[in-house]
């Protein structure tokens, strides 16, 4: 088999296993609701996978640069999700998503301009959201209509994340860990929770997911720095788990105090 042949089905086989997540959270994400599906959008669905591939082609030293890149770019993200709550509430799709993605681009333009060390990545975290989880806290709380799943949204949710796997992977070589790392943290899953969500049940519903997730992309954000943390000290393997484990074990948190939040409402109430 020639090494083109085999990068291409190798290529193949990376983006179908990262569409396999996208479509297995798709499906939880809309049977689940607006608080569940947040919980689920911001586990590493697209990035994790980015990263597992690019830990297959390249050393520790790569992805822990790789981290450094993304964590500030976390911070561009939740600012994204700001943008579109609040425009959503009275705009169209193509306003309300397009200057989303606008204001991403460019925070991540800005974010490439410079070395983040960890603890201004750290910084830029707590700063982005500290301001913007109090502004978004008003919009969570919205009534979620029924949806019904056309036959092209799974496909098409992981059809981008099969694409995104594909340019971090096929890039990485010549952009380098700090373009890779930024790339592999583009908001795919928010993208197409805006992109399929917003036609169908109007902008306040779909944003009240995004805003949902706001806690959940803080203990994303945390788990970046454990990558970088990790894999300098331990390598990729165990570093990708235990930033894994991070995330899964803040969301699972997150989930718990909203049960028992809900468990002491109802209990006034009677």
């Amino acid at each position: 088999m020639s090494p083109d042949l085999h990068f291409i089905l190798f290529l193949l086989l990376r983006m179908a296993i990262a569409a396999t997540f996208v479509v297995t959270a798709s499906i939880i994400t809309e049977r689940a609701g607006p608080v569940i599906g947040a919980l689920v959008a911001t586990l590493p669905i697209s990035a994790g996978p980015s990263y597992v591939f690019l830990a297959l082609d390249h050393d520790a030293a790569f992805i822990a640069q790789g981290a450094l890149a993304s964590l500030p770019i976390n911070a561009a993200t939740i600012f994204m999700c700001l943008t579109y709550v609040v425009l959503a509430q009275r705009y169209n799709l193509l306003v309300s998503c397009g200057s989303a993605v606008a204001v991403w681009i460019v925070l991540a333009s800005i974010v490439r301009q410079f070395d983040w060390p960890l603890t201004a990545g750290l910084a830029a975290n707590l700063i982005a959201f500290g301001i913007c989880i109090p502004l978004l806290a008003g919009y969570r709380h919205v009534k979620m209509p029924l949806v019904t799943r056309r036959w092209y949204d799974v496909p098409m949710r992981a059809a981008l994340v099969a694409m995104l796997v594909a340019i971090v992977v096929s890039t990485s070589g010549w952009v380098g860990p700090r373009i890779s790392g930024i790339i592999a943290l583009y908001p795919v899953v928010f993208s197409s929770i805006m992109v399929i969500l917003h036609p169908r049940i109007g902008g306040p519903p779909t944003a009240a997911v995004l805003a949902n997730s706001a806690w959940g992309l803080l203990g994303f954000g945390a788990a970046i720095a454990v990558l970088h943390v990790a894999v300098v000290s331990f390598g990729s393997s165990v570093g990708l788990c235990l930033a894994l484990g991070t995330c899964v074990a803040w969301n699972f948190t997150l989930w718990c105090i909203g049960i028992a939040s809900r468990r002491r409402s109802s209990s006034r109430l009677h």
